[in-house]
């Protein structure tokens, strides 16, 4: 069940998300993360997702050995309709540095078409280091778990079934 926060926050995502719908070769979501969240959180997050039938670009799966990292993220971002951004203490602390998530963030702000996910942070600690997504209305693992967070997220980019 959404709050009526959650309501506000992904009604405008789910509009852009349905606009887009129609555009060849699109993934579901795209999922920015920290580097270091690869293998614990982004990855739960990933497998939640796709184990509901939500199509995910995921660096550790879509950027294959011997190619460039930056152009891949970039297709990667062109080719997703929604991005998800994974907000954990490494994420904050790799945007501060302006890496590879910062820019990868930088993008997903161009559009209304971002839901952050804070994990293990707050949005207090978002808001110091991006207060434009420190702005957005998202979902927290401190609030539900990670499980249910996938449960909406994938309800949010389901498919119309009309």
């Amino acid at each position: 069940m959404y709050t009526p926060a959650e309501v506000r926050t992904l009604t405008p995502v789910r509009d852009n998300f349905e606009k887009r719908a129609s555009v060849p070769d699109l993934r579901d979501v795209f999922l920015c993360h920290a580097w270091d969240d690869r293998k614990g959180a982004a990855k739960e997050l990933h497998d939640l997702l796709e184990s509901k039938g939500v199509s995910v670009w995921f660096s550790e799966k879509d950027v294959l050995l011997g190619t460039s990292l930056l152009r891949e993220i970039d297709k990667g971002l062109a080719k997703s309709r929604v991005g998800i951004v994974l907000v954990t203490p490494a994420l904050l602390q790799r945007v501060a540095k302006e890496g590879i998530a910062d820019k990868e963030l930088s993008a997903l702000l161009a559009r209304d078409l971002l839901v952050p996910i804070v994990h293990d942070t707050t949005y207090d600690a978002l808001r110091e280091v991006s207060p434009l997504l420190g702005s957005r209305s998202g979902l927290s693992t401190a609030e539900e778990p990670m499980a249910d967070i996938a449960a909406k997220l994938a309800e949010l980019v389901a498919p119309n079934t009309t």
